[in-house]
């Protein structure tokens, strides 16, 4: 699951969202919004369920990595950022009748000692066919 560790201002919000955000929600838990690239969209209506463990990657940064671990606790549901005109992941070809975006629930499960970047994750031979090295 990709994250946005620093500061980034759409419509006059500030979408930044790290482990340390998680961790803070109530009861360590939130849904996670926003996911605007179809095969992303189609993994999380489709695929991700409740129970699966999922990374949490920080990206647009300064060292992209992996920050920690997260457990699904609600699988996919119609992103209702989508609908709403004034949020910042807002898209009016969307609908309650026929949304185009889902997003899954969230629960922090532990933040590593130090982030594990990209550059570190492809120089291993093992993760050369998981999905964050191949793209």
């Amino acid at each position: 699951m990709k994250s946005e560790p620093e500061s980034r201002i759409i419509k006059g919000i500030d979408v930044k969202f790290s482990i340390d955000d998680l961790q803070a929600m109530p009861d360590a838990t939130s849904q996670w919004d926003g996911v605007r690239n179809y095969k992303a969209r189609n993994y999380l209506r489709d695929d991700i369920k409740r129970g699966d463990k999922v990374l949490f990657y920080h990206s647009n940064c300064k060292v992209p990595g992996i920050a920690g671990l997260a457990i699904v606790t609600k699988e996919g549901y119609p992103d209702y950022t989508a609908f709403d005109a004034k949020h910042p992941y807002y898209d009016p070809k969307s609908s309650t009748d026929a949304p185009k975006w889902f997003m899954v629930d969230v629960k922090f499960e532990r933040k590593f000692d130090r982030i594990l970047p990209l550059a570190e994750i492809k120089q291993h031979n093992l993760l050369k066919e998981m999905a964050l090295v191949k793209q």
